[in-house]
Formats: C-alpha cells, structure tokens, sequence
C-alpha cells in the first residue's frame, strides 16, 4: 500500500460566497447599506427560512448573487451609497474589496464583480 490519498475537491457553496462577499462590501467607506431588489430579497428570504429551521444562524447576505458560468465565478452586490461617497470610486474599492476577500477566504478566482448602486441616501442636516 502507497498511502497516497484520492484527490478530492473542494466546492465552497454559494451561500459562503455571497456571505464572504457582502461582509467585504459593507465594509467599504461610502456604503451605506446592501440593497436587495425584489429577486434577491426573495432568496434571502428562503435562505434565510431553511438556516433558521436546521437550527442554523444565516448568513447575511442579502443584496449579493453569485453565479457559476463555464467554471467562471461572478458576484453581483446592490448597495446604496451615502452621499458622501464618489459613486465610480466606491464602486471600484467594492470591486476590489469583494475579490481579495473571496480569494483570501475561499481561494476562489472571482472573474467578475458587478456593482449597481440602488440607491445614494441623501446627505443630513
């Protein structure tokens, strides 16, 4: 016997993904919030129903999609902005700050992260 092991693979889930992703994007100076539209507010809404009845704390992650295309990995993250922030240069340290912390986390190559800006909350007086 050779004690060599069977190569396995490892497949990080969606869910992680989208977790991993939204916590690097909040964290950007000049997010106000992640914004979900209609469709991800639904998967959230079952995401988070099937973690709470297996006794499990969901992931917060709404307002992020990730898709698998061709073994390519692509995040979508909605947000608002405050109205502080450069709309361009938020967007781009999101970019950023969402694909260092996939790979850093995951080691996943991301291909493509997809901002869109729902909303720029009003500045307070």
């Amino acid at each position: 016997m050779t004690g060599t092991l069977p190569e396995t693979e490892l497949v990080v889930g969606d869910a992680v993904i989208a977790g991993i992703a939204a916590r690097a994007a909040i964290l950007v100076p000049g997010v106000a919030r992640l914004e979900p539209g209609v469709l991800g507010l639904v998967g959230h809404l079952a995401r988070t129903g099937r973690h709470l009845w297996m006794g499990q704390e969901p992931i917060p992650s709404a307002g992020v999609r990730v898709r698998r295309s061709g073994g390519l990995l692509g995040i979508q993250v909605d947000l608002a902005l405050t109205a502080s922030g450069q709309v361009r240069d938020v967007g781009r340290a999101v970019q950023r700050a969402v694909t260092r912390a996939v790979a850093e986390h995951t080691g996943a190559d991301v291909d493509e992260v997809t901002v869109c800006v729902l909303d720029i909350e009003p500045e307070r007086p």
